[in-house]
């Protein structure tokens, strides 16, 4: 013989395959595991589909041209703040860097050599300076002729050109060491930029480059997930963004896990196309499911618009067969099979729309709807 409970289950399954209510003598001493049905009020929502993205999501491009050397991640692995990511080909800015530091030292003895030369000027002109003071002394009380008078001055002249020209020697041999050394310090900062390394912690998202591919700025290399939170971004048509403000929560559902995010966002301007706003609800990272997420995943946030009463079972409750359902109700000690519909979901429990008034004894033993 079948134990009871299997026994009972086949002959319920055939029952309601053959579009019959089915009535089972009820032996007390079973003791089946029931519970009520009770009628309650349920939030009303309606949904907003989205996908999920990551809150920030960063470009690791090359601050200079150069050859690919080493791309040392790929799509998946998850990084560290500092860490190399990329190493480019800084062959060429060595070679420039070493030529800086040579213009240097040749812009150094530049230097010096004009500061030599401006001293000897400044020697000559003092020298020849005070020879033409002594005859324009001479001069002013007919002691020299005016030949002699006009040697001086061109002497002057030309030792004051001389010392213009020294003066403005090391000012251009002062110049051209100040651009040697700012392409030496340029050279450095370019072959700091040959190490491309995380800004943050994060994951890479996507890798678009390959050891060998020429690197330069606004090309993308890797893209990173960072700041370790996701988000969906929801589309909310504009009939229900009222409901929707900054800091509501909101009942999420990505595939078959269920969990309240939190809104952070709303874009203040709908899609003309669509009719619709995008709202992005921040998902919590502290739920064990949140490491199952990933950006692209489709999901869906559930808005309220109201309340009203229904009916609650637990899944339990329920029975389905191809696409009938049923629950058993216990009434003394009788089992009686009976159609129902059932709607949402809420935790443990599932809504019944038709089948049930509430109040009634359920077995849960027969139920398969989990």
């Amino acid at each position: 013989m079948f134990p009871l409970s299997i026994f009972r289950k086949s002959i319920t399954g055939m029952a309601l395959a053959a579009g019959i209510h089915l009535c089972i003598p009820f032996t007390a001493q079973a003791g089946p595991e029931t519970a009520v049905a009770r009628v309650t009020t349920v939030t009303e929502t309606q949904q907003a589909v989205g996908t999920i993205r990551p809150r920030t999501e960063t470009r690791i491009e090359a601050q200079i041209t150069a050859r690919i050397l080493e791309m040392r991640v790929r799509t998946g692995n998850r990084v560290k703040k500092g860490e190399v990511l990329v190493i480019l080909d800084t062959r060429e800015l060595e070679s420039r860097r070493q030529q800086a530091q040579q213009a240097i030292s040749s812009a150094n003895a530049a230097t010096q050599q004009a500061r030599q030369a401006k001293a000897s000027a400044q020697a000559a002109f003092t020298k020849v300076e005070a020879q033409y003071k002594r005859i324009r002394a001479l001069y002013d009380t007919n002691a020299v002729a005016k030949s002699e008078m006009d040697q001086a001055e061109a002497a002057y002249a030309q030792a004051e050109a001389n010392l213009r020209q020294a003066s403005e020697g090391i000012s251009g041999a002062m110049a051209a060491e100040s651009r040697s050394r700012n392409m030496l310090e340029e050279a450095g900062i370019a072959l700091d930029y040959g190490i491309i390394r995380a800004i943050d912690d994060g994951e890479v998202v996507r890798r678009e480059a390959e050891p060998g591919d020429l690197a330069f700025p606004g090309k993308p290399l890797l893209v990173l997930q960072t700041g370790g939170s996701l988000r969906l971004e929801a589309q909310v048509r504009e009939g229900l963004i009222r409901q929707v403000r900054i800091g509501t929560r909101l009942q999420v559902a990505i595939g078959d896990i269920t969990l309240e995010g939190v809104v952070e966002e709303v874009v203040p301007a709908a899609d003309p196309l669509s009719r619709t706003f995008e709202v992005r609800i921040g998902l919590p990272a502290e739920t064990g499911a949140y490491a199952t997420f990933y950006p692209g995943m489709f999901g869906r946030a559930f808005i309220p618009v109201g309340e009203r009463k229904t009916v609650l079972v637990p899944a339990r409750a329920v029975t389905r067969v191809g696409q009938l359902e049923s629950v058993t109700i216990l009434k003394g000690d009788e089992a009686t099979s009976v159609y129902v519909k059932t709607g949402l979901r809420h935790g443990d429990e599932v809504e019944v729309l038709s089948g049930l008034n509430g109040g009634e004894t359920l077995m849960l033993e027969l139920g398969n709807a989990q």
